[in-house]
């Protein structure tokens, strides 16, 4: 018999601990109605959104959702074709990065108000940025932060969610330059 090992222990209730918590999670999803309500609910006010400290850009540095609220995971959006008569995958069909946003950015929209939330909603997004030809291999930044700002930050839909933004290698489709995922709450 082999002697106790306290490390190899931890380790294996650590997974054991993870492994219920998520069995647990998958069976509380399971519960909740397949239908949502049709209509757009506005943004939880008990969820605590924090400015960077001195900064007007349009982030918020950390969000605080409070217990009995639901998170909603939306995967990787990516941009509809811009351009039909442009040759399938290449970037000519899709646009550049601030055309490609937008379209990622209404696609977002559109599962959000079926899931009954609206950007409002997001707390937490994560853009993945191919380096444009245009820009010499570099993200285009600002194509992006000129798409984002039409829907955050603004009069109508001032809530900002935690956010990073990364450049990537590329995505599944050669002429995309933008993907978006995003997390919400209910």
């Amino acid at each position: 018999m082999k002697p106790f090992a306290p490390a190899r222990f931890l380790a294996c209730l650590t997974s054991l601990v993870s492994l219920v918590s998520l069995v647990s999670l998958v069976s509380l999803v399971s519960l909740m109605p397949a239908a949502h309500a049709q209509t757009t609910a506005p943004a939880s006010p008990d969820v605590i959104r924090h400015r960077p400290a001195g900064s007007t850009f349009p982030i918020a540095s950390a969000v605080e959702v409070p217990a009995g609220r639901t998170l909603v995971f939306v995967s990787g959006a990516v941009p509809a074709v811009a351009d039909p008569k442009a040759e399938r995958g290449t970037l000519a069909a899709y646009g550049d990065t601030r055309t490609q946003t937008l379209s990622v950015l209404a696609n977002i929209e559109r599962q959000l108000k079926g899931l009954g939330l609206g950007m409002g909603s997001v707390v937490k997004m994560q853009v993945f940025l191919v380096g444009d030809p245009a820009k010499g291999g570099r993200m285009d930044f600002d194509g992006f932060m000129s798409a984002y700002t039409e829907h955050f930050g603004t009069a109508a839909q001032p809530n900002l969610p935690a956010r990073s933004v990364m450049q990537v290698a590329g995505l599944v489709v050669p002429g995309w330059l933008v993907e978006i995922e995003v997390t919400a709450v209910r």
